[in-house]
């Protein structure tokens, strides 16, 4: 599959794909002609990049992840790094939860009748 397309399946930019081949996290095969060329494997592996993104790791922290992801095993070290990594997660999520409900608390006083709540 060529660079476009694996960028298009996975909502993501064509410079995105380079950048993430720049650090390592992935690895396309080469034509050739020279021109990038992803397995289908690769729309899966770029969003799980992009989650691991979304959830506050680095490019470093994710590298050296996907071993353990591919293979299903990991050294003790490693493991005590995930647990890390899904602890601070945890924190993360229970922050998010507690924006959540103070946003439905603005939301279910905005909806009572009385003075208004406006962003201007």
């Amino acid at each position: 599959m060529r660079i476009g397309e694996v960028a298009a399946k996975a909502g993501v930019s064509v410079r995105a794909l380079r950048y993430y081949e720049e650090q390592g996290l992935l690895m396309p095969s080469r034509t050739p002609a020279g021109q990038r060329s992803y397995p289908e494997s690769a729309v899966d592996r770029v969003r799980l990049i992009q989650h691991f993104y979304a959830a506050g790791l680095t490019s470093r922290a994710i590298l050296e992840l996907l071993p353990c992801i591919d293979s299903g095993a990991a050294a003790p070290e490693m493991l005590d790094r995930l647990a890390e990594e899904r602890d601070r997660i945890d924190r993360q999520v229970q922050e998010l939860l507690a924006t959540r409900d103070r946003l439905d608390g603005v939301i279910a006083a905005a909806e009572r009748p009385g003075p208004d709540c406006r962003y201007d």
